[in-house]
């Protein structure tokens, strides 16, 4: 599981981060907003545990532009004010749970794992942008356009909106789609995005080329155009 902690007391986030790390999760750390948005948006983290008391950007703001983007996403808040409405207010941005300081440490690991369970059940469904994935009946749309794909098609679009947000080398989807080596010397990887490219239409700029990386579907897009700078 990759946990985004935003936390700008540092003892309290070496704490959580030593006690996440090794029961083998994925941390990254970060003490103010600012940086809590880039962590999020690079690291395309399961859950983040999110301070209301955070420097630079407020924990609310935080919490606001991470539901905007990735509204599946799981957040817990942390913090230390009891009152009623700024609960409430946390739970109108989209915050999934809230814990008061002082917790417990057994509390939130527990809570964290109810809502990554939750949030896996939801995977079901992937959707970028206009572009929807049902993974029961394994049937893609566009907008309101039902996409023919073939098998090896379908698994590497599977692939990349399993990873939406962060990029995906050749050699992994080679293992993943095709189950060959990744030393292997071949270019069937662009072969594939291009015709999967060409069959999305208009959501085509959704697969985004990663220069020396691979590819990737950004967080944000929408069919057409990709909101985020291209890289290649």
């Amino acid at each position: 599981m990759r946990v985004l902690i935003a936390e700008d007391d540092r003892a309290l986030g070496k704490f959580l981060m030593r006690r996440l790390e090794a029961e083998g999760h994925r941390l990254s750390v970060a003490e103010d907003g600012s940086d809590a948005l880039t962590a999020f948006k690079s690291e395309c983290p399961d859950i983040v545990i999110l301070d209301l008391n955070m420097p630079k950007i407020s924990g609310e703001m935080v919490l606001a532009e991470m539901k905007q983007l990735e509204p599946d996403l799981p957040v817990i808040v942390l913090t230390g004010r009891r009152e009623l409405e700024i609960r409430i207010r946390c739970f109108e941005l989209g915050a999934d749970d809230l814990i008061l300081k002082p917790f417990s440490f057994l509390e939130l690991r527990a809570r964290c794992l109810s809502l990554t369970r939750r949030r896996n059940n939801s995977r079901l469904c992937l959707r970028a942008g206009n572009l929807q994935m049902n993974r029961v009946d394994r049937s893609v749309t566009c907008g309101e356009e039902q996409l023919s794909l073939t098998n090896k098609e379908y698994t590497l679009l599977e692939s990349l909106m399993l990873n939406r947000g962060h990029s995906v080398s050749r050699a992994e989807l080679l293992e993943t789609v095709w189950k060959l080596e990744p030393a292997q010397s071949t270019n069937i990887v662009d072969v594939y995005v291009n015709y999967l490219r060409r069959k999305l239409g208009t959501a085509s700029a959704a697969i985004r080329t990663v220069r020396g990386a691979g590819y990737m579907i950004p967080l944000t897009c929408e069919a057409g155009r990709d909101t985020a700078a291209d890289s290649g």
